[in-house]
């Protein structure tokens, strides 16, 4: 009994020991590589291009293995000395999106993509991974880096002026959002800044959002350009702006995005930051939002306020859309024999693991969205661009519909979850 009562207490040991600390393994700065995905509908490959030293760490310190199992992508940091799994995390990229649409069945095509991590403080591999069509991952990049080598760069690009305009405490266990300014000129910053005041007005007062306004730092870039405005190939307007954003991206006029994704993370660099936020200076409808990539939206339509809340859901919980119409470009853009990882949505293959334990034992499955049901959370199809086969938690969420009065129970979950994930102590 005392030897099995011993090697209990050493396995107990060697698991507290093997805890990854932040001291051992990083500094509180940034290393970011940048890399390209490139190829076409069913291929995919990926080139380095740049590992640059940033001065700024805005995440977890203590939550160095990501939870979830979200994103397209996902890449791990391994200690090369210790063979130590020290960092994950879950991504997703433009690349992903335009894989869907039907121009990828037609032409290949590469997207600059970028990823950061705590500066290590030795030697590392770095492996980056793709999610297959049927679920699996598969490694698209291996490298080693040597954080100590002068080949990696420490300049900054843009010396912008910045704020920090909510503080709530240190970066290492908040939510800090780096709010950049896109179309704004020299003359317009000041209203900027309202914007930014005014968007997160309306987003801490947004369930759940509302319990966790002391959670979020706010910092604002004033990212400067030359024009007003946005891009708008459909209507022939160009615009002279510092993130090259633009309307009608994979040629759906309301999807507003930038695929110059270098600058924006450049521009980002100044502040630490969670998550990135181009708030983009028109009248006109239109956003977007990409899992631990960017958020979007423009700032002067009257339902601005409300898409940058949507978008905010994607950007920063991995919240899928819950609408099923024909407004978008993409095809085949849910493998319906395969459990999607977005929280929200299910295709009903491992339904134990989304919002079954939510479901109350008189909802049947899948649920028929009729009134009764209105704030009843179920199991009703349609979602993610997808009529059939794909199904979301309620008849109407902020993520299916401007209208919706917030987000619904499960949605609420995933995004507390993830204040969870970078609060902690």
């Amino acid at each position: 009994m005392k030897n099995i009562l011993f090697i209990f207490l050493m396995l107990i040991s060697s698991q507290l020991f093997s805890q990854i600390l932040f001291d051992d393994f990083f500094e509180n700065k940034t290393l970011r590589v940048d890399f390209i995905l490139a190829g076409d509908a069913v291929s995919e490959s990926a080139f380095l291009m740049d590992v640059i030293k940033e001065p700024f760490w805005g995440g977890t310190q203590t939550k160095l293995i990501d939870p979830f199992d979200y994103g397209e992508y996902r890449f791990e940091v391994i200690d090369k000395a210790s063979q130590k799994r020290i960092y994950t995390k879950g991504f997703c990229t433009f690349f992903e999106e335009w894989q869907t649409i039907r121009e990828a069945e037609q032409m290949e095509r590469a997207f600059y993509e970028v990823i950061t991590f705590p500066l290590p403080k030795n030697k590392i591999v770095l492996n980056i991974y793709s999610r297959k069509w049927e679920g699996n991952f598969e490694k698209i990049l291996s490298t080693e880096i040597d954080p100590n080598s002068y080949l990696i760069k420490e300049v900054r690009t843009y010396n912008f002026k910045t704020e920090k305009l909510v503080d709530n405490g240190e970066p290492k266990n908040k939510v800090d959002i780096a709010f950049l300014a896109e179309g704004y000129t020299k003359n317009e910053m000041d209203k900027f800044k309202e914007d930014v005041k005014r968007m997160m007005k309306n987003l801490t007062a947004t369930p759940p959002f509302d319990e966790t306004e002391n959670k979020i730092n706010v910092w604002i870039v004033n990212s400067i350009s030359e024009d007003s405005g946005s891009d708008i190939p459909g209507d022939n307007v160009w615009k002279n702006t510092i993130l090259n954003s633009s309307f009608y991206t994979f040629d759906s006029e309301r999807y507003l995005t930038s695929q110059d994704y270098k600058t924006i993370r450049d521009v980002a660099s100044l502040v630490p930051y969670d998550q990135i936020y181009v708030l983009v200076n028109t009248n006109k409808y239109g956003g977007g939002g990409i899992y631990n990539h960017y958020n979007l939206t423009s700032v002067d339509h009257s339902y601005s306020e409300i898409v940058f809340v949507h978008e905010f859901g994607h950007g920063f919980a991995g919240l899928a859309d819950e609408y099923y119409d024909g407004s978008t470009s993409y095809e085949d853009y849910v493998n319906i024999d395969v459990e999607p990882w977005q929280p929200n949505i299910t295709t009903l293959k491992n339904f134990d693991a989304k919002w079954k334990n939510m479901l109350n034992d008189s909802v049947k499955i899948p649920t028929k969205p009729v009134m009764e049901y209105a704030e009843v959370v179920g199991v009703y199809e349609g979602a993610s661009y997808t009529l059939k086969g794909v199904y979301r938690p309620y008849i109407n969420c902020r993520m299916k519909t401007n209208e919706a009065k917030g987000f619904c129970p499960v949605c609420k979950k995933a995004i507390l979850d993830m204040f969870q994930y970078y609060c902690s102590e």
